[in-house]
């Protein structure tokens, strides 16, 4: 069973159909050089992994502290360890050894943002995109600065509200930019710029999209027959729940192709969307998964032809499929909503035609299983309390929000653990950042705490 697992985990990982487009050999297949991974799905691909932990978990290879505070999740390539966090009044982004997590460098990008709501306020929640020899982050007021990965030397940066008209969300800045190509892809959230590509090398603009703003929503209508299988008319264009539909959220772009035409999705405060890759003309959007605050924070999944986005705060999960007319316009096609995927900030998981991630926002919430191409609730079980999830090696990791790591084997029958630890010396924050998974070792990131767990099996 186990071994069939592996073998569908490596298949699933080879042949996903989203992927940015890394220009470096130095990024080896067990790395982990941006955020959810290679190819922003949070599966890694390396094997030999522990597939049952002892009684106590895992082996705590080193630990670091004094990283500042930060939700961000680390990067890890070329034997560096990449994260951001706030020290001293600034915004910092560090590198560290893979070996041993001692400091390599540590970089200003400027001054610590203050921001109005007391939840994550602590420092960025930005993972860093590593692309050869350079790397790209986003900070919690919207600057955008391309860095030196050797030295941490700044290369360019950039402001989203100085230079875009960017709008900064309640909860600042949480985006990992997307590196596709020669192209950088980023989310303003501006009048004029909702999405912007630019030139990875430069920071010069190469184009920018702009969203029409979102009609009026229709409670009533949306709130019908919420986990149908059939297609709903009016999810297409012009459909929403009030607002800006442009304004930024939370979440970070992903990269598809489609009947040979290359887009970049992404989930803002309103709506998911889809644009052309070339010059940023918006091809589609659906409004489903969007919740009545704004608050989009997890990152659509494109498999199988479907493409997925949930989020909390009484909304849902909904899945849809891009049909082309005959004058070539594409729409996107509700195949399902559920309100049992309202998935806060944990992110989902697709593996084996199983949808795995925690259902539920503030108030809390647990781990829930659902049939991907049909929206079916498989199972929920609240031995798995709700946090953020990354698979390896066919396995999934938990990471609860209390500060519990669960090794999980997925299954469409039911929970099944593989072992679990409690995280030493948590922080009084929620336990937001996500586990990250790469060259045999599990990080695990509380605030200014890193640790650094032997997972490989010997």
């Amino acid at each position: 069973m186990l071994s069939m697992i592996k073998k569908r985990a490596m298949l699933n990982s080879c042949g996903a159909l989203l992927c940015a487009t890394f220009s470096s050999a130095m990024v080896s297949a067990d790395d982990w050089p941006q955020w959810q991974g290679e190819n922003r799905d949070g599966i890694s691909n390396e094997t030999g992994l522990l597939t049952q932990w002892p009684a106590d978990g895992p082996r705590l290879a080193w630990r670091v502290d004094g990283l500042g505070g930060g939700d961000s999740a680390p990067a890890i390539a070329d034997g560096r360890i990449l994260g951001m966090g706030a020290r001293d009044g600034k915004e910092i982004v560090w590198a560290l050894s893979e070996k041993d997590g001692s400091e390599s460098w540590a970089t200003a990008i400027g001054d610590q943002v203050e921001q109005q709501a007391s939840q994550s306020k602590e420092g960025p929640g930005c993972t860093p995109t590593v692309d050869g020899e350079r790397l790209y982050v986003i900070g919690m007021g919207g600057t955008i600065a391309c860095l030196n990965a050797d030295d941490g030397k700044i290369a360019w940066q950039k402001n989203f509200v100085t230079d875009f008209g960017g709008l900064t969300p309640r909860w600042s800045y949480r985006e990992s930019p997307l590196i596709d190509g020669d192209k950088l892809i980023c989310t303003p959230g501006g009048k004029d710029a909702t999405l912007v590509a630019l030139n990875k090398m430069t920071g010069d603009v190469i184009w920018k999209t702009k969203l029409p703003e979102v009609a009026p929503s229709q409670p009533a209508e949306n709130s019908s027959n919420r986990e149908s299988g059939g297609r709903r008319g009016g999810f297409g264009r012009g459909r929403g729940r009030g607002g800006d539909g442009g304004t930024a959220g939370y979440a970070s772009a992903i990269a598809i192709d489609f009947e040979g035409q290359r887009q970049y999705v992404q989930f803002t405060a309103k709506t998911v969307i889809g644009v052309d890759a070339s010059d940023g003309t918006l091809l589609w959007q659906y409004n489903h998964p969007a919740n009545a605050m704004g608050i989009s924070c997890t990152t659509p999944i494109y498999k199988d032809g479907l493409i997925f986005a949930s989020s909390a705060y009484g909304a849902g999960g909904g899945a849809v499929r891009l049909v082309k007319d005959s004058s070539g316009q594409i729409e996107a096609e509700e195949v399902y909503f559920t309100p049992n995927m309202q998935n806060h900030h944990g992110g989902t998981i697709v593996f084996d035609d199983a949808l795995y991630g925690a259902n539920g926002g503030n108030g809390g919430g647990f781990l829930t299983c659902l049939d991907f191409k049909t929206g079916e609730l498989l199972w929920r079980d609240r031995d798995a309390p709700k946090g953020s999830l990354v698979m390896a090696d066919g396995q999934l990791y938990l990471r609860s929000e209390d500060g519990k790591v669960m090794l999980i084997e997925p299954s469409r029958d039911g929970l099944v653990e593989r072992g679990s630890f409690e995280q030493p010396d948590r922080s009084s924050a929620p336990a937001w950042a996500h586990p990250v998974v790469a060259n045999g070792k599990l990080y695990i990131r509380d605030q200014g705490l890193l640790l650094c767990y032997d997972v490989s099996e010997k």
